[in-house]
């Protein structure tokens, strides 16, 4: 079953219908790159650029992940995120950051220009700024912070929206673009020349030796390195799944009766936040984001009345949504996937700014490989320690505790599923567990087992995209059991409804 976001993704409309080969047989590459997003196949592009054979190994499609369903925004202004990160790691973290997010928008650029990519690129100013008088505040604070770091930003409220902005900090020459179909211009990039891209190719194992092998289910791959780059990492060993605290948020485009949608990358300092972009003359509207595996509420309703309130909506074109991890102390995790490993790296921990982040961290990766010194490897280090953040992360585990008890404990919402309605899904006994049952939109009904197969946390519903969402650490299963999104790689058992 699709999600709303397969169905109705503004930049997944550009997939094309044939898939890429899957993965089938024993072959042999310099690097395996496991996941086809932004992270992926921008270091396989750097790696192939350095003469190395690379694999790129995609579960689904390329770019079917956040990489697209994101808010197209390619930027080194990132909401509050240099008073967040200047508060706990202090402002030559915080430079670091910013070198490295401004190198990160610079490098896709270039990479647009050499590979002659059609994507819609353009240029335009990034905002951070208040919505409400109480986030004024906060938007000085960054302006403050981001200074500090070394962004060439200006204090600017003339953002061209159709409400009052009572402040904002901008960043000019940022980036905004058709993401998928920047992907797909990266993935035939690295197709080639003694290089691949598999679709449809789930990891199913790897082992990290010398050689490592790559496994899937009709293939292998063997390597020198691996990089993991599955925006969760896969794979326990490291215990990413418990640095990681991962939030859904939620998009929607608009065509406009009258006007014009904002010509700058916006989003308020304040919660909810309220992200606003254009493409193509379509209005892209943003937030509601709320923690993994909790009920959704109504985001797509919110911003639709976010939407019409502001601007002379025609029609809701297009919905979607994507999760995002951030590591417990707000910093990307880069580098070695185990300490002293140089055969295993990964990436994850873009906290919401993955194209810029995502761009910034192939470079780091693919410097790794080459065994060139990198200037921001130390800073995004996976197995830094952050005393100031160690209560962070005592919290989110305690949290996944509680969830792993209570849960068991919420009592069903039926002993059968005679009475529910289409498009609605609900909780059922099933002997001493429970089941979810829900009934699609022609009357048929799909069961699974409620026991995520990650580390056994019980999945919710979210109605806003058919899916099972797991609260613990974010793994996701459409209505019968199929994994989503990880770190869980095996799937719901199926259950008959009763």
């Amino acid at each position: 079953m699709d999600t709303t976001s397969a169905r109705e993704s503004l930049w997944l409309d550009a997939l094309p219908d044939r898939a890429r080969p899957p993965l089938r047989g024993e072959h042999v590459f310099d690097v395996a790159v496991v996941g086809g997003g932004f992270a992926g196949l921008t270091t396989a592009l750097l790696l192939k650029r350095q003469g190395l054979s690379v694999a790129v190994v995609e579960a689904d499609r390329v770019g079917s992940g956040a990489s697209g369903n994101n808010t197209a925004k390619v930027t080194a202004l990132q909401s509050t995120v240099y008073s967040t990160i200047t508060a706990r790691h202090g402002q030559a973290t915080a430079k670091t950051y910013a070198d490295a997010s401004l190198a990160g928008v610079s490098t896709l650029a270039r990479l647009v220009r050499e590979e002659g990519i059609d994507c819609g690129l353009r240029h335009a100013p990034a905002f951070t700024y208040a919505f409400a008088e109480d986030e004024v505040g906060a938007v000085e604070d960054e302006l403050i912070a981001a200074r500090a770091a070394g962004l060439p930003v200006s204090a600017d409220a003339g953002l061209d929206v159709p409400f009052p902005v009572h402040a904002a900090v901008r960043l000019d020459d940022q980036i905004a673009l058709h993401p998928l179909r920047y992907l797909l211009g990266l993935a035939d990039a690295v197709d080639g020349d003694g290089s691949a891209v598999f679709e449809h190719s789930r990891v199913e194992g790897l082992h990290d030796g010398a050689p490592c092998r790559v496994r899937t289910a009709d293939g292998v791959v063997t390597a020198g390195r691996v990089v993991v780059a599955t925006h969760v990492p896969l794979f326990d060993r490291g215990l990413y799944f418990a640095r990681l605290d991962v939030t859904r948020s939620y998009c929607v485009a608009a065509s406009l009766a009258s006007g014009e949608p904002p010509t700058g990358l916006a989003i308020s300092a304040g919660s909810p936040s309220w992200s606003l972009s254009a493409y193509e003359g379509q209005l892209v509207v943003c937030g509601q984001a709320h923690p993994a595996g909790e009920r959704a509420g109504s985001p797509y309703e919110e911003l639709e009345a976010f939407a019409r309130k502001h601007w002379d909506v025609a029609e809701i074109t297009h919905r979607w949504s994507a999760q995002d991890p951030s590591a417990y102390d707000k910093l990307p995790m880069i580098g070695p996937y185990l300490p002293g490993s140089d055969r295993l790296l990964v990436a994850t921990g873009f906290m919401k700014w993955g194209l810029a982040t995502a761009t910034f961290a192939a470079t780091i990766l693919a410097d790794a490989v080459a065994g060139v010194p990198n200037p921001w490897t130390a800073v995004f280090s996976p197995h830094r320690v952050s005393l100031k953040s160690l209560p962070d992360l005592v919290r989110m585990n305690a949290s996944t505790g509680v969830d792993l008890v209570t849960a068991r404990f919420t009592p069903a919402d039926a002993t059968n599923s005679d009475d529910l309605p289409p498009g609605q899904a609900h909780v059922v006994r099933d002997g001493l567990g429970k089941m979810g049952v829900y009934r699609d939109r022609e009357g048929a009904l799909h069961g699974v087992s409620l026991r995520c197969t990650h580390l056994g946390c019980l999945v919710a519903f979210n109605a806003a995209e058919t899916s099972w969402d797991c609260p613990c650490h974010g793994s996701r299963f459409d209505v019968d059991g199929a994994v989503l999104e990880g770190p869980a790689a095996t799937p719901l058992p199926r259950r008959e409804p009763k």
